[in-house]
């Protein structure tokens, strides 16, 4: 690990201008690229104090032995050179768009004599007009044949091309009218590539002119009494509409736009693109990436934009398809600054191109439909990656070789605290067996010993139950060789007999049911760092317990803490084990929140009503809804609650009783408008001052 001031270039030896830089490791490798508007700026910020650096920032300066730049003369250069670098060195620290599949595209063969239509992955080839990428192959088949009626273009590989050629006879496709049958002669090339060029310009949108021609020619035949001709040419235009139908108009006539979502988590991004040539969405198209650098929404949106202009020249109707620059890129958020982003694409595409974020109306609409897609995206790859049993093996065997276990985790426990500000303190346990979620194994648990915000001494309490329960059950199955201490005397509902009979084995016979806390973990996992994971294993010690693991995971630095080291142990970035951790440490604070955000709505909708002694919740109910509010009820006499349906006189004395004691809530008070919210709507004032569900002051 370096150390960056080691090669911390002299001061005033850096130029204060736009450039781009490199950072290589000690082997020469570029390792990171990056652009600025002031390369002095820039660079000087990665070497301040590493304390103060993103985790990721301060993982790629100290792996870095050295820097390098290159000046240039605007911010556009600046961004092409820091394309080509990516592209050419591939760093390791730069977030690099994957493709979640290889999508296919239609494809027309315009460099060749005889041009082709096929379906085509991979790279783009030169010579060939891309129509797509689609989500699957066979919705392009279909459209395919829909328009082969109309465009009768070869589709046939060269091999049968030739052999037709040889044989003098067309194919099945030549016979049934759906191919020209240029192989035998029944079109010139010239006229062959006419008609190649008609079926691209369909696809590529301009549909009205083809349609109102062929209902042209189906008028005139049908004029001359050709009825047989008039029928094809009806069929034809049938067949045209239906193709159009799979491709539904979103935007306005003639609009071509690409459309860009971000859907994101701490560690991983989802892009999903939308083509939109003519008004209707030609082709969609995906990535998902490991966020390996410190990026926010912008910066994720300019390598989206890098990654899928990068290799394109020209404007969407130029090249076809979905391929070119269109006149609007449609994105979530702004790269900062905007304007040679926005440069850059317009140089590529020859003519202005308008990058914005859309405000209102159909794209603000179809921008929805694109990010609902990136989240879906972004959660289907999560549920691969996570039920992949190759990865999960290889996530538990990375965990146990990092923390120097003996046999990999097949068991994992994960403790979080959670509260609001001190009150409501709650805690979570999540279970994960054989690297997936074991749902119906969550436990949850309030904190009694103490009140107030103590993260460490709660994560002892935490700890120390559960594993009482565990060492409980071992007594009760006979398996606990303690030195005859009863461990769950001190337990609530959890004394044993002298003379009650031991029962085998953690599953129970009445229910078939794993006993609660029966099972063991190889592993605990608590959200936090040194403070808890210490406060963990001492409550382990007290109880004898010293066979099971433990570590922290600290969510600011990912970093994984062992009890007694001073230093943390550092996973990979790209390890599916960091991974695996991770998602158990999310879930359990996710656990944790659901349960804390619960007491805490419980207790803001307590009420007078229920401290009465014998009121139910269907009688409570009663009396709110024919009094309207808590403040009529209040006001009301023992005669006029008797006749609420379901109460009877002594029940009436209690409530008006109750009440009477009871001090009226305060008023809740509208903040915006400093207005006092009166109870006469039925809306009790507690429940109206309730705080928001955001995430200050929650720890955990």
């Amino acid at each position: 690990m370096a150390d960056p001031s080691s090669y911390r270039p002299k001061p005033g030896t850096i130029p204060d201008s736009p450039g781009v830089y490199k950072f290589r490791d000690e082997h020469g490798r570029v390792i990171y690229v990056g652009k600025a508007k002031s390369l002095r700026q820039r660079l000087s910020s990665y070497f301040q104090d590493i304390t103060n650096l993103h985790q990721r920032t301060a993982t790629m300066v100290t792996t870095a032995a050295s820097v390098e730049w290159t000046v240039v003369s605007t911010e556009v250069e600046a961004l092409q050179l820091e394309y080509s670098w990516i592209k050419e060195f591939d760093p390791r620290f730069n977030v690099k768009y994957r493709d979640d599949k290889s999508y296919p595209s239609l494809a027309v063969t315009m460099g060749e004599e005889f041009p082709r239509v096929q379906v085509m992955r991979g790279p783009k080839r030169k010579g060939v007009r891309y129509f797509g990428p689609y989500a699957h192959a066979w919705a392009i088949r279909e459209t395919v044949d829909l328009l082969l009626r109309v465009f009768p273009v070869r589709t046939c590989s060269a091999g049968v091309f030739k052999r037709s050629a040889q044989i003098g006879r067309p194919c099945l496709l030549g016979y049934i009218g759906k191919c020209s049958a240029p192989c035998v002669g029944r079109i010139s090339a010239d006229d062959h590539r006419e008609l190649a060029e008609e079926f691209c310009d369909f696809m590529a949108g301009h549909t009205g002119t083809h349609m109102r021609r062929l209902e042209q020619r189906m008028k005139e035949a049908a004029g001359a009494m050709e009825y047989e001709q008039a029928a094809r040419l009806r069929d034809d235009l049938e067949a045209l509409r239906r193709a159009m139908e799979k491709n539904a108009v979103v935007l306005a006539d003639a609009t071509d736009a690409d459309l860009i979502a971000v859907a994101e988590d701490e560690l991983e991004a989802a892009v999903q693109i939308f083509h939109v040539r003519g008004g209707r969405v030609r082709g969609q198209r995906g990535w998902v990436t490991d966020k390996v650098e410190a990026v926010d929404t912008a910066g994720l949106v300019e390598h989206a934009l890098q990654q899928l202009y990068g290799d394109e020249q020209g404007d969407a109707e130029q090249s076809g398809g979905s391929g070119g620059v269109p006149r609007e890129v449609l994105v979530p958020a702004l790269p900062s600054p905007a304007e040679p982003v926005a440069q850059w694409l317009s140089d590529r595409r020859g003519s202005q191109v308008s990058l914005r974020v859309p405000q209102r109306g159909d794209k603000k609409d179809l921008m929805v439909t694109v990010q609902r897609n990136a989240q879906q995206a972004l959660a289907l790859h999560k549920t691969r990656r996570a039920s992949d049993l190759t990865t999960r093996s290889r996530a538990l065997e990375e965990i146990a070789a990092a923390l120097d276990l003996d046999t990999a985790p097949l068991r994992i426990e994960c403790y979080d605290i959670s509260h609001l500000q001190g009150d409501d303190v709650v805690a979570s346990m999540v279970v994960f067996e054989d690297g997936l979620a074991r749902k119906s194994e969550y436990r949850r648990f309030q904190i009694k010993s103490f009140a107030g915000q103590d993260d460490v001494r709660s994560m002892h309490e935490v700890i120390t139950r559960r594993f009482r329960r565990y060492l409980q059950e071992k007594q009760r199955t006979g398996e606990w060789q303690g030195d005859g201490e009863d461990v769950a005397a001190d337990l609530p509902g959890g004394e044993v007999g002298a003379a009650e009979p031991a029962v085998s084995g953690p599953i129970d016979p009445d229910t078939g049911r794993p006993r609660r806390f029966a099972y063991p973990p190889q592993l605990v996992v608590v959200d936090g760092g040194q403070p808890q994971v210490a406060a963990a294993r001492r409550a382990m010690e007290e109880l004898g317990i010293d066979d099971i693991a433990v570590c922290g995971l600290a969510k600011r630095l990912e970093e994984v803490w062992l009890p007694g080291d001073d230093d943390p142990v550092i996973l990979p970035r790209t390890s599916e084990g960091l991974y695996l951790l991770q998602r158990v440490r999310d879930e359990a604070h996710r656990f944790a929140i659901s349960y804390q955000r619960t007491k805490r709505a419980k207790s803001f909708k307590a009420g007078a009503l229920d401290t009465v002694p014998g009121l139910g919740e269907t009688r409570r109910q009663a009396l709110l809804k024919h009094f309207g509010s808590l403040k009529r009820l209040r006001a009301a006499t023992v005669e006029e609650i008797c006749e609420v349906p379901g109460i009877g006189r002594r029940t009436a004395e209690t409530v008006a009783a109750a009440l009477a004691s009871a001090a009226p809530a305060a008023p809740a008070v509208n903040t915006a408008t400093g207005e006092i919210i009166e109870e006469d709507d039925g809306t009790a004032a507690a429940t109206t001052a309730a705080p928001s569900d955001d995430h200050r002051g929650m720890s955990g």
